[in-house]
């Protein structure tokens, strides 16, 4: 994992030089770490899409998805409760019935299970970008469901790749992300987790920004020991990662979005891991430049439950 390493210290060596360097009009060095290290870089999607269907505590119950209608009435245009259309109005939009915040891939912050914990839009937005490590333990998981990572594999982790670095994301790969269309079973245990002294190693030794896990919970204890020590002391958690088989274990960055509800609870989350040029899984923004984005195969119309697809005629 030597290339990977190199990529990163490379693009700190980038940033070092920015801080260092003198005022002198419009300064574009950041456009250089994204020409020469960002744009080569290879992005894998750590994030579910969500829909009314996935695997979600039973506590919460499910979202459900509707076209938007009108609020007000437009004379010749719009009546109040018409849902728009594209031939008639010329958009559509949707409606969406969310029964939780705790819902797909997600960012628990601490007002999740404190009192006095900070909400979702407290976070600062120097959250967007950090050191991604990846901790493997699907080879344990595979022989036991209910396997939870310990201190000994964070340091066999460092053994082989270094010092965890300070306000990294540790995501914990367990491959369990694997079973997510097995809706009843993913969040039943057993399941994999951590213990709770890992995580007082990661936060209080590494100083680490926060973990990540595939599950929707931390552990499997009766008392929630490891989400309730992490969020009543004011550290947050990744939940509903997926993809952490398709990133190395070292040298990749993630950038960290989420949804920004004032005091909310939780975040719908987007994680994308961007890797070494070199990487075999993702694509780079050469290969996918977003823009323009490529015509559907067939016109979007909403299934059963409401989510917009693609669809063929007579169907």
């Amino acid at each position: 994992m030597k290339k990977p390493m190199m990529v990163l210290a490379a693009l700190l060596i980038l940033l070092m030089t920015l801080a260092a360097a003198p005022a002198m009009g419009e300064n574009t060095k950041l456009w250089d770490v994204y020409n020469n290290v960002l744009k080569e870089a290879k992005y894998v999607d750590l994030t579910y899409a969500f829909n009314p269907t996935i695997s979600v505590w039973p506590g919460f119950g499910q979202a459900k998805f509707k076209p938007a209608v009108a609020g007000k009435k437009y004379e010749g245009y719009c009546e109040i409760g018409e849902a728009f259309d594209y031939k008639k109005h010329g958009f559509i939009a949707t409606s969406y019935e969310l029964s939780t915040d705790q819902y797909g891939t997600q960012l628990d912050p601490p007002a999740h299970f404190y009192e006095f914990g900070a909400t979702i839009s407290d976070l600062p937005a120097t959250y967007a970008i950090r050191p991604l490590v990846v901790i493997d333990i699907h080879e344990k998981v595979a022989k036991d469901p209910g396997y939870h990572a310990t201190v000994a594999d964070i340091k066999a982790w460092e053994a082989q790749y270094g010092k965890i670095p300070e306000g990294s994301v540790v995501a914990i790969r367990s491959d369990w992300y694997k079973k997510w269309k097995e809706t009843d079973r993913f969040a039943e245990k057993p399941f994999p987790g951590i213990k709770l002294d890992a995580l007082k190693l990661l936060h209080l030794e590494r100083k680490i920004l926060f973990h990540g896990h595939e599950p929707l919970d931390t552990d499997t204890t009766d008392n929630m020991e490891g989400e309730t020590w992490l969020l009543k002391n004011n550290f947050c958690q990744a939940e509903g990662m997926m993809n952490l088989d398709k990133v190395p274990p070292a040298g990749a960055l993630v950038t960290i979005g989420f949804a920004k509800p004032e005091g909310g609870t939780g975040g719908y989350a987007r994680y994308v891991a961007v890797c070494p040029p070199d990487w075999k899984y993702g694509k780079s923004v050469v290969e996918l430049p977003g823009a323009p984005l490529p015509k559907q195969p067939y016109p979007n119309k909403r299934d059963k439950n409401g989510v917009l697809r693609p669809t063929p005629p007579g169907k």
